[in-house]
């Protein structure tokens, strides 16, 4: 499928690209895929490989077992095999693996990798450290979890602040700061700014900590949000970047919706309104948004129109233990 201008005709279909799958998605559902395929089940992955509810399923059917915490994997003579997620871990969970020798894969996506190689440094040069992102997710925990202090978070320009007036800040000339991975791109830009404010010595990553897929996504659906009236983001509600692709449609005028699949699109959402756009997280395997352009036609929508840039050839190598040969 090609892409093309929009042109808009009765009940038109606008299909953003890039959407779906990233290189960093690829590799840690491939790895499971190997490791289930070399090892047989069960196998073991610490959180939500990634955060789509099909995709967990479909591994969990294969005999892939999910857990929150390493004391939920059994000892099993060799060692269980335990996969980290794509959203990485802390050292003290690595250290906990390590102490009861499991055979580890880690499926980290290498952008995250990259911010957790950049924390381990600046700590080790004494560089205190304010990390950007959502508090809870596993993201932040495990990039957090690299460093036992000298870090700090914050998620809103407010934190900002109450960092600042906190006085945790030991030498405010020995700062720098990253970021989630995930984020809006424009939200982050304005806390950067506003740590730039209240630390203006504070360094940034030596290369943007927002991937490029997340930034590619976010950028296709600010190019269509205000040229239609719907916008449908196929994702999990526990995804970060589905969860900003859905607040960008909206701060441009659209009606955006995060849906898991087809089933959840419902005839309210189209009311008094002709022309939707579809894209799909990061996380999203490609034949849920197939199904969604299928559904759509059925309520008698036309065929979707692509719009966007030049699909990503970006591919991340497996684990050398888990290739062939």
């Amino acid at each position: 499928m090609q892409a093309s201008p929009i042109t808009f005709q009765p009940k038109s279909v606008i299909l953003a690209n890039p959407r779906g799958f990233c290189a960093g998605v690829d590799r840690a559902i491939a790895i499971v895929d190997r490791a289930l395929e070399k090892f047989g089940a069960p196998i073991y992955v610490r959180h939500e490989v990634v955060h789509n509810k099909h995709v967990v399923d479909d591994l969990k059917s294969r005999g892939a077992i999910f857990v929150e915490e390493l004391k939920d994997v059994p000892d099993l003579p060799g060692g269980a095999v335990v996969i980290y997620s794509a959203h990485g871990v802390s050292k003290a969970l690595q250290a906990e693996a390590a102490e009861r020798k499991f055979r580890i894969f880690d499926a980290t996506c290498p952008l995250v990798t990259k911010v957790h190689v950049e924390v381990a440094k600046l700590r080790k040069a004494g560089t205190e450290i304010v990390m950007i992102g959502h508090e809870g997710h596993p993201e932040v925990e495990g990039t957090m979890g690299q460093a036992n202090e000298g870090i700090y978070l914050v998620e809103h320009e407010e934190d900002v602040a109450n960092l600042a007036a906190s006085g945790k800040i030991k030498d405010p000339t020995k700062l720098a700061f990253v970021t989630q991975t995930t984020l809006s791109v424009d939200d982050t830009a304005r806390v950067v700014e506003s740590l730039q404010k209240a630390f203006p010595n504070i360094r940034p990553p030596r290369k943007d900590d927002i991937c490029y897929a997340t930034t590619n996504r976010q950028n296709a659906v600010k190019d269509i949000a205000s040229k239609v009236d719907v916008f449908i983001v196929v994702g999990s509600k526990a995804s970060s970047n589905a969860n900003r692709l859905r607040e960008v449609a909206e701060r441009l005028g659209a009606r955006a919706y995060l849906i898991d699949d087809a089933n959840e699109l419902d005839q309210a959402m189209f009311v008094d309104f002709s022309k939707v756009a579809v894209t799909a997280g990061a996380s999203t395997p490609e034949h849920l948004v197939d199904e969604v352009l299928a559904a759509l036609k059925g309520r008698g929508f036309g065929d979707a129109v692509l719009v966007g840039g030049e699909s990503e050839s970006v591919e991340f190598r497996l684990p050398t233990e888990l290739l062939d040969g």
